[in-house]
């Protein structure tokens, strides 16, 4: 059997493969993608060659092909249905960890059955809403605190929305493009630019992706305040004002990062246990707010610079198999 692969073969530049597919082992199942999600800050950094030489085996996906910087096999947010495999798994459809691909075989442990209540589109979100899982675990947020997201990206809304269950917390959603105002008030959150942004937070967890956006959460920051750092800069460095009142604030900086699971549930859940979360808590149609254009997969490599814009808007990038 053959498949079509979508690969960076050079800065900004990506393009369709053909490759054979082999028979899946006993362990393994075999996949026709139905949709796929573009996260679109890691897989900018991708497509640029913006991986830092340091980072290149922690920013491995977990099945894609390939070295960074270039040619390069990537993505994880895979949908289909499972046409060979255990039975278990068999006609099934699936969320994986897999490149943009049209078929493929993968471990039938990271094949994770898709909620019914799920259609495969919102489905797509699985992987930030696992990050966002992982960023209220890292976070330890309490009732009642006073909390800031920065940053109205897919991850940073996908992480307010579920700090948003937390009873009696006061909280807003920081942005400095307006038009993800409708997305953040989708999901029943309240949002606001940056100079409109309340001080004085318990709890701030900057999504932005921008070093500016850490430096506004580090000054929003109330005494003893805790700042989740969700964002990846790549090969850019953050210049942060901890000389300022950063220790007369006592305040604490703690990186989230999704390749492990946060200390809180370490050891207590496993990668496949908390993907299994994150999909159920899709089972709400509010976060199809979230989603972003369809692309046909033959499309893709013309179109992908453009969705990985920086400048593009809209929510998570869609394509279509």
């Amino acid at each position: 059997m053959r498949a079509r692969a979508l690969w960076a073969v050079a800065p900004g530049r990506a393009e369709i493969r053909d490759e054979a597919l082999p028979a899946p082992g006993p362990d393994q199942a075999s996949v026709r993608a139905v949709v796929s999600g573009i996260s679109r800050g890691t897989e900018r950094l991708v497509l640029e060659g913006r991986v830092p030489r340091s980072q290149r085996e922690a920013m491995r996906a977990p099945l894609m092909a390939g070295e960074f910087p270039f040619p390069v096999k990537y993505g994880y947010a895979a949908v289909g249905v499972v046409e060979a495999g255990p039975a278990g798994l068999l006609g099934r459809r699936v969320f994986c960890l897999h490149p943009h691909q049209d078929r493929f075989v993968a471990p039938a442990s990271m094949c994770i059955p898709v909620p019914d209540a799920v259609p495969d589109r919102r489905a797509v979100l699985a992987a930030n809403a696992e990050t966002a899982v992982n960023i209220l675990w890292d976070a330890r947020p309490l009732v009642g605190e006073r909390a800031l997201v920065v940053g109205a990206g897919v991850v940073g809304l996908l992480a307010a929305a579920l700090l948003g269950c937390v009873p009696g917390l006061d909280l807003a959603v920081c942005d400095r493009d307006p038009s993800r105002a409708g997305a953040a008030e989708a999901l029943g959150l309240r949002f606001c630019p940056p100079e409109g942004a309340p001080d004085g937070r318990d709890l701030v967890v900057h999504a932005s992706g921008n070093p500016d956006g850490l430096r506004l959460a580090l000054s929003l920051a109330g005494f003893e305040g805790r700042i989740v750092e969700a964002s990846w800069f790549g090969d850019r460095e953050a210049s942060l004002p901890l000389g300022e009142a950063f220790h007369a604030r006592r305040l604490s900086l703690v990186s989230s990062q999704v390749g492990a699971v946060a200390p809180a549930m370490r050891g207590r859940r496993s990668h496949a246990e908390r993907l299994a979360l994150a999909l159920r808590l899709l089972e709400d149609a509010r976060f199809d707010a979230l989603l972003g254009p369809a692309t046909p997969f033959a499309e893709l490599p013309a179109k992908l610079p453009g969705l990985l814009a920086a400048e593009a808007g809209g929510g998570c990038p869609v394509v279509l198999y």
